[in-house]
């Protein structure tokens, strides 16, 4: 037997996987050659990304609570994630010896968030719910391989990489509220597949920004790190 939500969310995910090469910073974390500013920026340009991300996701949890419900759960457990894991990343931020004070967020690094802000704003909930599942599969990804690479190339503590921990792991819960709210939207007619696809591509643009733009910028001397 067949399951429609499911199905799309699988089918989506793989569609949108992105491009081996579109990030060039994980690949050097993992071999241990990423210098430890890099590790800094990453963890100072995570400050301004995890609220951002909680703030957008607890406005769509609102602004879906009546007409989608199904949506506003899933919003409402992404927010409390992103507030567990920012949590999480003071003691990332502090292994790296990252000195907010006097760090200037990326340009390349913020349009991730500016565009979860905008789907907040604009998009269809069901068809943020389903974008948003196809690019988690990355981040986790990406998560899974730097919380290793920082025990076993960087030596850094459980405590410092509980942040990439948290997104390592794969939440069933999630999952099942995914696929509810991706069902619930087939069932009513109110889920745009072709939207969707859009918003996820665009998602998985910026989320390459990201990265090639903390890959590619010359951080020493930028204010990542305490004299």
């Amino acid at each position: 037997m067949t399951h429609p939500a499911r199905d799309l969310l699988k089918t989506t995910t793989a569609t949108l996987a992105p491009d081996p090469h579109s990030n060039p910073l994980v690949p050097r974390i993992a071999d241990g050659t990423a210098p430890l500013t890099t590790l800094a920026a990453l963890a100072l340009e995570q400050t301004w990304v995890i609220p951002a991300d909680r703030r957008a996701f607890e406005f769509l949890a609102e602004r879906s609570a009546v007409t989608d419900p199904e949506a506003a759960a899933f919003f409402t457990t992404l927010a409390q994630g992103e507030a567990l894991a920012g949590e999480r990343l003071t003691a990332f931020a502090r292994a790296c010896g990252a000195d907010e004070a006097s760090y200037e967020p990326l340009p390349g690094c913020q349009a991730y968030p500016a565009y979860v802000a905008w789907l907040a704003l604009n998009a269809a909930p069901a068809d943020v719910v389903l974008a948003l599942t196809a690019n988690f599969s990355a981040w986790g990804g990406y998560c899974a391989t730097i919380a290793t690479a920082l025990r076993d190339r960087y030596g850094f503590t459980d405590e410092a990489c509980a942040f990439f921990d948290f997104f390592a792991e794969p939440s069933p819960d999630l999952d099942r509220l995914a696929t509810t709210a991706v069902q619930a939207g087939l069932d009513a007619g109110r889920l745009d597949e072709n939207l969707a696809q859009r918003y996820g591509r665009l998602l998985q643009a910026y989320e390459a920004m990201f990265w090639s733009t903390l890959g590619g910028m010359p951080l020493q001397g930028r204010g990542e790190l305490r004299d």
